[in-house]
């Protein structure tokens, strides 16, 4: 009886829980401002800066931002535990070599080896990326990104989830995205199983190069053909139409529920349908690289000459990566989406790993899925094939049969997909139909 009127309850829900806006402590603007601020006063955080510099250079401000997730896990009796993983990297844009290092802040959940990953990296530039000297705020790029991964540790932290969640400060973006690779490096080392990794990137500010004030909605980019998949994966994805239904789309796609089930944020998400933007790259691309789903968020319109630009005035038009170009009411605003996101992904089990059709020459179409631990029920998305988003659904309960027929639901007009929900109503990824087992 309570298996039943819980798949009841769950055919009147949305398809993501709401963000407890009403009774959860929601983002500080006048915090994240303050947070941005100590990040800007050490001067320069370039990755090959001073290490040893109480004050100044990359060093003193990982010091600080390994400090801050010290008095988070202190005020939820220890519930973080503050790691410090570092390594080498050689490149163009350091040749003599560089030691980066990533402060992480790890909440384990009671499925710890499943773990949701929220970036940002702490380190900036000015025009010359050698340039290791001169004042580099980077108020916007990227410490609006370190104050939101601060912010939402804050947050997070006041709660227990199922999956552990990784707060990842990254060091070495801006010389090769070299943070990022070692995060992800780290997560396989480790065994993680990576439900998502939400690289936040230029996410403070609301006014573009040319003036226009974009205000009310963030860019989330994804890829659809996974990097990590050989050629006959790609082939295999093509030949059911699954391009557009990588796991990295699909978290996307989440992000654009979660911002629709919560109202009260005030953003729209543009789901962009590239992997970054033209051209450009961030710290969540090592983590595809390595089949991990990640997006990154980043702000509705930028200002270039706000970012990588040596501080200046020339011909009355001023340049420069600083705190007066912000907008921390907006940055707030992505800061909730990012933890109503997490917190949905934390608190829902597994997606399935496997979801399979069946319906050729048939005008119904069976879909089977593999069972999740901690399932309470499946729900079966569907929508016609000449769409992107799910736009039916039927919530199948635990205690049934894996798989569900559906009656004059042609299999070679639609695309298929079936996410886990818990008990609460939290719901997974969604895991595309059709595709043979990874490797």
């Amino acid at each position: 009886m309570l298996r039943a009127t819980f798949a009841a309850a769950l055919l009147l829900a949305v398809p993501v829980a709401a963000y407890a806006g009403d009774t959860a402590p929601a983002p500080d603007p006048a915090r994240l401002k303050a947070l941005v601020e100590k990040l800007v006063s050490f001067g320069t955080r370039h990755t090959l800066s001073s290490t040893t510099d109480p004050k100044r250079g990359i060093g003193a401000a990982r010091n600080w931002g390994a400090a801050e997730f010290q008095r988070i896990s202190k005020a939820c009796g220890g519930c973080l535990t503050i790691e410090r993983i570092s390594d080498r990297f050689e490149g163009p844009r350091a040749p003599s070599g560089v030691i980066v290092q990533n402060v992480l802040a790890i909440q384990k959940g009671s499925d710890p080896d499943r773990v949701i990953m929220i970036a940002g990296h702490i380190d900036s530039r000015v025009s010359d990326p050698m340039d290791f000297t001169a004042d580099a705020p980077g108020a916007n790029d990227d410490g609006s990104g370190t104050a939101l991964v601060l912010e939402a540790a804050r947050l997070l932290s006041k709660d227990k989830h199922r999956a552990t969640i990784v707060y990842a400060l990254l060091s070495g973006e801006e010389q090769g995205l070299w943070g990022g690779k070692l995060l992800a490096a780290h997560a396989k080392e480790k065994g993680w199983q990576v439900t998502a990794m939400l690289n936040n990137d230029i996410v403070g500010g609301t006014r573009g190069t040319d003036g226009t004030v974009v205000a009310d909605r963030v860019r989330v980019f994804s890829e659809g053909i996974r990097a990590s998949e050989d050629l006959a994966a790609q082939l295999a994805r093509r030949g059911i139409g699954g391009e557009d239904d990588g796991p990295s789309r699909a978290l996307a796609k989440a992000a654009v529920r979660a911002a629709a089930a919560n109202p009260a944020i005030g953003l729209d998400v543009l789901a962009v349908r590239r992997p970054d933007r033209f051209r450009r790259g961030g710290d969540h691309l090592p983590s595809l690289e390595l089949g991990y789903p990640a997006i990154r968020f980043t702000v509705g319109i930028e200002n270039y000459d706000h970012q990588h630009q040596d501080l200046r005035a020339e011909n009355g038009r001023k340049y420069g990566d600083t705190v007066d170009e912000m907008d921390f009411p907006y940055l707030a605003r992505v800061t909730a989406l990012n933890v109503a996101l997490a917190r949905e992904l934390a608190d829902a089990p597994a997606a399935p790993e496997r979801v399979s059709i069946d319906g050729a020459v048939s005008s119904d179409t069976v879909v089977r899925w593999t069972p999740v631990k901690d399932a309470a029920a499946y729900r079966v998305h569907w929508r016609r094939a000449d769409r992107n988003d799910w736009s039916d659904s039927r919530v199948v309960p635990s205690d049934a049969a894996n798989e569900l027929i559906l009656p004059a639901i042609i299999v070679d007009d639609n695309f298929f997909g079936v996410s886990a929900i818990s008990a609460e109503g939290h719901e997974s990824l969604v895991t595309f139909g059709g595709l043979p087992p990874a490797k």
